[in-house]
């Protein structure tokens, strides 16, 4: 049986990480290794800031572990959460891509364990894996779908039909399904609020009067979903 030295034994380590994220899952098992080799792992504690808006961009990152907050500062300075990313998603390849600096703030939701990709060592490997250039323009392009989507609904939708598609969306993501939804979430109504653009004050109005309609509950906590079911309708104004 071969031994594996202590090098071999952490880019085994790394490898596996590196799987967890469907972004990479197109590179062959030698990319995956030379990946590896060059990259390092990065563990952030929850409520860290992972890096800021405006800052130098010079790694990409796969999350291997955990969850990360993207928001952007609007002039008016109130914080608008883009998105949040789990486990299998990567982040920062905006800047790591056109060299610019960071586009967006990120930070950890949970405890998170990261797998960093320096810009020079990835963009010598996307000229000889253009398959993985495939796949890293379609995840820009489904990061722009999705914020273009956030900004239109900021733009365009009131703060009901905002609320709801906001809880709507966040149910049906993991641990829920499209197909069974969580029934409740412990976010706060300031992160609420955040998601959707308005402050946490006019958030809570809208929940009391759904609370009182019978559509959520607040209690201990937590918010629970009563009646999908009128949310569904809410979230599609005539």
């Amino acid at each position: 049986m071969k031994v594996l030295e202590m090098d071999d034994q952490e880019n085994v380590g790394k490898e596996k990480l590196l799987s967890r994220s469907l972004i990479f899952k197109a590179l062959d098992d030698q990319s995956k290794s030379e990946l590896a080799a060059f990259a390092h792992i990065k563990r952030y504690s929850a409520g860290d800031t992972i890096f800021d808006m405006g800052s130098p961009g010079q790694s990409m990152m796969a999350i291997a572990e955990g969850s990360v907050r993207v928001s952007v500062l609007t002039p008016s300075a109130r914080d608008v959460t883009l998105s949040e990313l789990k486990a299998g998603d990567v982040f920062g390849e905006i800047a790591l891509l056109d060299g610019g600096e960071r586009s967006a703030n990120v930070k950890a939701l949970t405890n998170c364990t990261l797998f960093v990709l320096e810009r020079r060592s990835l963009i010598e490997l996307l000229h000889r894996n253009p398959e993985l250039s495939i796949r890293l323009i379609e995840l820009l392009c489904q990061r722009v779908r999705r914020s273009d989507e956030r900004m239109m609904e900021i733009a365009f939708l009131d703060l009901p039909a905002r609320l709801a598609k906001a809880l709507l969306r966040v149910t049906a993501s993991a641990p829920g399904t499209p197909e069974k939804p969580l029934t409740k979430l412990s976010m706060s109504q300031s992160e609420i609020a955040a998601m959707i653009g308005n402050s946490r004050e006019n958030v809570n109005r809208c929940l009391r009067k759904w609370q009182r309609s019978e559509i959520i509950d607040l209690k201990e906590g937590w918010l629970i979903i009563r009646d999908r079911s009128q949310l569904e309708l809410l979230a599609e104004p005539d």
